[in-house]
């Protein structure tokens, strides 16, 4: 039988909400520091870019991130600078198990550990792990 794609997914994008939330924070002090005039204006402009920064490497780590099922392997890639990928065959594993806060199972992401492998932040959680769980049978 060939081997055909059954999944192929980015991240969810709530994985954004974390570093963004915390680039909102860091900007957000930065238009403060403005605010309160000099000296504190110096450091507020380092806290805004440093704000932009952490904005554009949080986007660009969700963007970068893979998930592929077939009807062979699980598979996962991610990094910017440095690709790191992994993969488990699916007749090796022999638990497949869905981890999901309340916010993920209304969203509908999730956790899903198949083997060794752990895949954080996966869409339609349920739906993979439903296809993963009948191929790895």
């Amino acid at each position: 039988m060939e081997e055909r794609v059954l999944v192929d997914e980015r991240r969810h994008g709530i994985v954004l909400v974390r570093p963004l939330g915390r680039a909102l924070l860091l900007a957000m002090l930065g238009v403060t520091g403005f605010a309160l005039g000099w000296p504190a204006s110096l450091p507020g402009a380092v806290l805004v870019a440093a704000a932009a920064c952490y904005s554009v490497a949080a986007v660009w780590r969700w963007d970068r991130t893979h998930v592929v099922v077939t009807t062979e392997t699980l598979f996962v890639s991610h990094g910017i600078m440095r690709r790191r990928a992994a993969a488990v065959r699916l007749d090796r594993v022999s638990t497949v198990e869905l981890d999901q806060s309340a916010l993920g199972r209304l969203l509908g992401y999730g956790t899903l550990v198949a083997g060794d492998l752990e895949v954080d932040c996966v869409p339609l959680a349920r739906e993979v792990t439903r296809v993963v769980q009948r191929l790895s049978s």
